[in-house]
């Protein structure tokens, strides 16, 4: 792609940029391009300027995220200072699609409004909605109003829940589109007691959790329930990490690459790991689940980019 003229920019256009940094599992190639716009204008020139044949990648802290070692042929948008800004009025909570899950939990609370769940989510608000992130029976589909987000093609769009079809840890967000804020109105609470309800959150996540570990969250989905009539339905009370558990590969290891042994749907970088590592040691991890019990289990962590070699998986 090198040998492409890129349209002129505000923000930041760099090429073949490493993209292992910018990722919480420290691995994988780099991107042909990294473009950080300045603000919704520069990203909005940009992509209606971009040739179409260029494909698109939004990135957001790469907290849910494996780049394969070859490295991703795409110009990757990644986010920043212009777009995490969050504003509260009226009991309803806009925040820019960069803003920390974290960050947009206490502030809520501040406010006297109840977006908890968030703030142990390791990511950004354009990744709680394009995943519908969720914890402690809470997604962010249920307190989901709308979201604005520039299309391939420059267009800026205003999308609600219909539009998304949000599902568990899904939505129908198209996957070049580039979610810049979105909008939500929570049920209210008193802020103490919202503060005090995030701390005990907090301890327990650490609790149990490799949180101090180079991890990428949960790895694997909680294998969907069966209904009376032995339909696959939506209810999820079965674990991933016990299926795990019972396969006896917690603490499994493929090269730098572990099943964290504190919780074993926590595929951690113990320090040297490649992409393939980790990919590869999941695809392990699947294969054995089934091979023991008949559960698929569906990865959670998205996998993008290229294969070194056809060995890599």
């Amino acid at each position: 792609m090198n040998d492409i003229s890129l349209p002129p920019v505000r923000g930041t256009l760099t090429a073949q940029r490493a993209l292992d940094t910018l990722t919480w599992l420290r691995v994988g190639g780099p991107a042909d391009y990294l473009f950080q716009p300045a603000d919704l204008d520069d990203l909005r020139d940009f992509l209606k300027a971009l040739p179409g044949n260029v494909s698109v990648f939004p990135m957001g802290v790469g907290s849910n995220l494996i780049v394969r070692d070859g490295g991703l042929r795409a110009v990757v948008i990644r986010l920043g200072r212009g777009f995490n800004g969050i504003e509260i009025a009226d009991g309803v909570v806009t925040a820019g699609a960069a803003a920390l899950d974290a960050h947009v939990a206490r502030k809520a609370a501040d406010a006297d409004l109840d977006m908890t769940f968030l703030r142990t989510i390791p990511g950004s608000i354009g990744g709680a909605v394009r995943m519908n992130a969720g914890c402690y029976g809470s997604y962010t589909a249920d307190h989901f109003v709308s979201a604005k987000a520039m299309l391939r093609d420059g267009t800026l769009v205003t999308l609600h829940k219909d539009d998304l079809n949000f599902r568990y840890r899904q939505s129908d967000l198209a996957g070049e589109a580039v979610i810049v804020s979105a909008t939500f109105a929570p049920p209210s609470g008193d802020a103490a007691a919202l503060h005090a309800r995030m701390e005990d959150q907090l301890a327990k996540r650490d609790a149990t959790q490799p949180t101090k570990d180079r991890s990428a969250g949960s790895t694997f989905r909680n294998p969907a329930g069966f209904s009376s009539t032995g339909q696959a339905d939506d209810v999820h009370d079965l674990k991933a990490w016990k299926v795990i558990d019972d396969a006896g590969l917690r603490g499994a290891t493929k090269g730098g690459a572990q099943m964290s042994p504190k919780h074993p749907n926590f595929l951690i970088n113990t320090g040297d790991a490649t992409a393939a590592d980790l990919e590869g040691l999941g695809e392990e991890v699947r294969k054995k689940v089934y091979d023991s019990q008949g559960i698929t289990l569906e990865w959670e962590i998205m996998r993008i980019g290229e294969f070194v070699s056809d060995q890599d998986v």
